[in-house]
């Protein structure tokens, strides 16, 4: 069954959409990671590594429910086996039936935010031949910057993903912070893509933190500061990684909701 937290009267709920070992050796994603960094990253995350010390990779989306109120999707996964991420993730993804387990109706979703538009967050937001949106009443947020910036990020996505949402009209382009309803906000945190995103859930003096691809393993809860290979730009991805995280924990103990660590929820307390 999906794992779900509840902040206030907003529950937040995990939905896997695949799992698999990357498709290179964890040392070259981070290649300034040392041997006590990656054994403290085992200890804190243990089921993200393999026997013979492979990275395990988990592909999962986020939904957020305020009360009865309208479902809000945090990425959309690696997708069904014709998606753009097929050449290196394990498609087909489950989505469709986590949501079901989880008592979502896709076409119950009013909102997707795609925090950033690499092929395995993209997956099930446009799907078939021609692409129709997969969430048919949702509108979909994406940062005007990573949308101006996808001749770079992912050329093949603008004919397969932006061109279908917005002739649909379900393509919303924000620009920095944007406040989606009491207690969620998107927060702009470029560096591994230009426009990605995080979305910040607060009530009761609680938060919870999607990251997105903000940080992607759990060496960089161990040294933030440490660059991943695939960043775009990697000085502004630690600018953006370390900025936000001692903000929140300046602010008080902050749940961290991952997409690719072997767990979904894992604490960043304050000091």
């Amino acid at each position: 069954m999906p794992l779900s937290r509840t902040h206030g009267s907003i529950t937040v709920t995990a939905i896997t959409d695949g799992e698999g070992p990357f498709f290179a050796p964890r040392t070259e994603a981070f290649p300034a990671a040392t041997t006590e960094q990656w054994r403290e990253a085992d200890r804190r995350d243990p089921t993200a590594v393999t026997a013979d010390g492979r990275w395990w990779l988990h592909f999962r989306c986020f939904a957020i429910r305020a009360g009865d109120g309208p479902t809000t999707l945090v990425d959309a996964g690696i997708g069904p086996a014709d998606s753009p991420a097929a050449t290196w993730a394990p498609v087909p993804g489950r989505l469709p039936a986590e949501l079901a387990a989880a008592g979502i109706d896709p076409a119950d979703v009013r909102t997707v935010v795609l925090t950033h538009l690499h092929t395995d967050h993209v997956g099930w937001a446009v799907t078939g031949s021609p692409g129709t949106p997969y969430f048919r009443n949702a509108t979909y947020l994406v940062q005007r910057a990573e949308v101006a910036a996808i001749d770079r990020v992912n050329p093949e996505l603008r004919a397969g993903l932006i061109a279908p949402l917005r002739a649909a009209g379900q393509l919303r382009e924000v620009d920095g912070e944007t406040t989606l309803g009491s207690g969620v906000r998107l927060l702009p945190t470029p560096g591994h893509t230009p426009g990605h995103q995080c979305v910040l859930v607060e009530a009761d003096e609680s938060r919870l933190l999607l990251t997105g691809d903000l940080l992607v393993h759990a060496v960089q809860l161990v040294a933030p500061e440490l660059a991943y290979a695939h960043e775009e730009d990697p000085a502004a991805a630690r600018a953006s990684r370390t900025n936000l995280l001692r903000t929140l924990s300046e602010a008080g103990p902050t749940i961290l909701a991952t997409p690719h660590l072997g767990t979904p929820f894992h604490p960043h307390p304050h000091p």
